[in-house]
């Protein structure tokens, strides 16, 4: 039995992938969220087990090093995470699985699940990225700096995906995910 497809879904902060990945989940096919593990502070609006399970520094350390996590990684000075019985089980199941993470984590991800697609959502200028980050009025400007930098670094590893979708236009990248996504679901049907 074939297992479901695994989609690594990364892209700088202010790329539009957490909005794409929200939308593709209404989608037609069998998918789902790996909801990730971090060390920050929730945001506003923000629900334990919902956008992120917020474990403390010494939790996660723990699981790391007990080898409960698909991939980890430090980002923006906290650490991020995928447990692994957030992905396996699904797949199993016949559900695909989305990750939303950065390029350290999807090259580690990569590694151990080589079937893995993974998609790198990035804008076609980059000042559009400091622009949607300034929009959200939610991090002060040293925070804004760092993701910035952070930004150039990821933008730097994009040619390791299997495809870019520029998000310029939500629509425009929902179509291009969607053009990906079906074929990968039909095999996953097929075999």
């Amino acid at each position: 039995m074939s297992l479901a497809p695994l989609i690594i879904v990364s892209g700088p902060s202010a790329s539009g992938k957490s909005t794409i990945v929200r939308r593709l989940l209404e989608g037609p096919w069998p998918l789902r969220l790996s909801v990730s593990v971090t060390t920050r502070p929730p945001r506003i609006n923000e629900q334990p087990g919902v956008h992120y399970h917020f474990w403390s520094v010494p939790e996660f350390l723990h699981a790391k090093d007990q080898g409960f996590f698909l991939e980890w990684a430090e980002v923006h000075g906290n650490y991020y995470g995928t447990l692994d019985n957030e992905v396996t089980q699904y797949r199993h199941l016949g559900q695909g699985v989305v990750l939303d993470i950065d390029v350290q984590g999807a090259e580690q991800v990569r590694k151990r699940c080589p079937d893995a697609v993974s998609i790198f959502i990035r804008t076609s200028r980059f000042e559009t990225l400091e622009e949607r980050l300034r929009q959200r009025h939610t991090e002060s400007e040293d925070a804004i700096q760092k993701r910035l930098t952070n930004a150039r670094a990821e933008l730097a590893r994009a040619g390791e995906y299997n495809y870019q979708v520029v998000n310029d236009d939500l629509e425009s990248a929902l179509a291009s995910l969607r053009a990906i996504l079906g074929p990968l679901f039909q095999r996953s049907a097929d075999a």
